[in-house]
């Protein structure tokens, strides 16, 4: 029979700093002050020390405990190097055959390495719809604008990490696609009836929640129809009312990182903590502090000591949790073997899935310029013709906090391996000067054909500016290839051709690569529009 003090622990996940859990964690854990943790990238080196990791926790715990993470694939995953990275949502959904199997099948493979470490909790995946471009932390983490897409592919993608043996997460409810704030920098509020709510966004959180789902995470974004003073994450009638009476969902639900400016800059760990247990919350996540998180645990605890949260809210909560865990943490649930990890056969399955997603789009100046006497065929690139070719990539940069890792595998090492004749122009991340865009339009002034490859231009003003001096100057022999969203094609100025990856894990830049080279031809279809404007609906 666990202690009051132990049922508030249960509902407390926890994160920290380093390979190996520091002793106010192991200690946390013995205690029963912590029902769980939350690793990044931070805390991963290689398989085996991921499996050290979760083994010492288990192992300190002395029973059943949580281990998340957020392994979404493309843009978020917090394992890379070493593991098998895969295309993100957008990717798969474009793929124009299959998309849900290839969903299902993708989400399995990243479910079945995160089980052989240990890891039984993904916070994935994300069921936000593209609603604006301009939103700075979904872009191709989205599934698209097609509310029933989205619900389709997010329930394959439950299968696929839940056959596998690793709870899914549906986020972050009820959908932060309007917002033009990210939730790591401010508090975002998004306003309009609560008829949107169902018409849109809701859709796909209510297909997947009657297909079943271990666990849901709430934004902090906060919806002036439902509650005007609060974000989501603290409103009662978000959990209780829309999440729970309204779609009748039973089952697990956790805050997102309650160390996020959007909850830190307008209210105390502590007390943040409290109306969140009062809104119907199930895990109260904090990411990064022994502060946050003693705080957080003291608060509950004294609240529910002095009746302010009834016993039996905390009640309601453990027997969640204890359901959860039984299903996907119990020592009896078998582990694979780390030799799995990064198999031919996963590598396989992310790299078909890489391929069908990437999308391929002949432009009207394309097709002009073959009606004329001097046609030249620039995709795929004619390599061992003696012509020169040259690559200009905007090198990564993260756009959101929630990607976690400071960028992804550079396009241009891959060309350089695979395609060594071409002729390679990084440029850095931030503001581009102007002598950096005078020298590279010198050096490429006398190429044959000229690949830009950008990464969200349509949110970086210097970067469009650059790309767009570089499309005019080449035009007709250009090749547009969005590393990242694909939006960037509808602010950029005319070209021969654009090919679209819908995201940039390494995966999709291998398979960038491959298309360029004539590997294969893309096929998908993107699920977004690009050309219609700032803000879709």
């Amino acid at each position: 029979m666990m202690t009051l003090e132990q049922q508030v622990g249960e509902m407390m996940m926890a994160g920290f700093e380093g390979l190996e859990a520091p002793a106010h964690i192991l200690e946390w854990l013995r205690a029963g002050r912590i029902g769980g943790v939350i690793l990044f990238a931070r805390n991963v080196d290689s398989p085996a020390q991921v499996l050290r990791l979760t083994h010492a926790l288990r192992e300190a715990a002395g029973r059943p405990i949580l281990i998340g993470i957020d392994q979404e694939g493309g843009t978020v995953a917090r394992l890379r190097s070493g593991f098998t990275e895969s295309p993100g949502a957008m990717a798969i959904s474009a793929c124009s055959e299959d998309a849900e199997g290839y969903s299902e099948r993708v989400s399995a493979v990243l479910g079945a390495e995160m089980r052989a470490l240990g890891i039984n909790w993904t916070f994935a995946p994300v069921l936000d719809i593209t609603h604006d471009i301009r939103n700075p932390s979904v872009g191709t983490r989205s599934y698209g604008n097609d509310r029933e897409r989205v619900g389709l592919l997010a329930t394959a993608a439950v299968r696929g990490f839940e056959s596998a043996g690793v709870a899914a997460c549906l986020k972050h409810f009820p959908g932060l696609g309007k917002s033009l704030v990210d939730t790591h920098v401010d508090l975002a509020v998004i306003s309009g009836p609560v008829d949107d709510l169902y018409r849109t966004d809701l859709i796909p959180f209510r297909r997947v929640i009657q297909s079943g789902v271990a666990s849901v995470m709430i934004t902090h974004v906060k919806f002036d129809a439902l509650d005007s003073e609060n974000p989501a994450t603290m409103a009662g009638a978000v959990v209780e009312g829309l999440l729970r009476d309204t779609l009748d969902y039973e089952a697990l639900v956790t805050t997102d990182c309650m160390e996020m400016k959007a909850i830190t800059r307008y209210f105390g760990s502590g007390e943040a903590a409290v109306r969140s247990v009062l809104a119907g919350i199930d895990v109260v996540l904090n990411s990064h502090t022994v502060e946050a998180q003693t705080a957080a645990y003291e608060a509950v605890l004294a609240a529910v000591q002095s009746g302010r949260i009834p016993l039996e809210r905390i009640s309601e909560s453990n027997r969640r949790i204890a359901a959860m865990k039984a299903r996907f943490a119990g020592e009896d649930v078998e582990r694979p073997a780390l030799s799995i990890i990064r198999s031919e056969a996963h590598l396989a399955t992310v790299r078909e899935a890489a391929r069908a997603g990437c999308v391929l789009i002949e432009e009207e100046l394309n097709a002009k310029m073959q009606s004329g006497k001097d046609a030249k065929q620039i995709f795929p690139l004619p390599l061992g013709l003696g012509k020169r070719i040259a690559l200009i990539e905007f090198a990564s940069a993260m756009d959101s906090e929630a990607m976690d890792v400071t960028g992804t595998t550079a396009f241009s090492s891959i060309v350089r391996e695979r395609l060594p004749e071409v002729s390679i122009f990084s440029i850095a991340p931030g503001t581009v000067p102007d002598a950096v865009g005078q020298a590279t339009l010198e050096q490429t002034r006398t190429a044959d054909v000229v690949v830009i490859a950008t990464r969200n231009a349509h949110l970086n003003p210097a970067q469009q500016a650059l790309a767009s001096d570089l499309l005019t100057e080449h035009g007709s022999k250009t090749i547009l290839l969005c590393l990242r969203n694909p939006y960037d094609a509808g602010v950029l100025p005319a070209r021969a051709f654009t090919l679209f990856t819908c995201g940039d894990a390494t995966p999709s830049l291998e398979a960038a690569a491959d298309a360029l080279a004539g590997a294969f031809t893309p096929s998908g279809v993107l699920p977004v529009p690009i050309g219609a404007g700032l803000a879709v609906t």
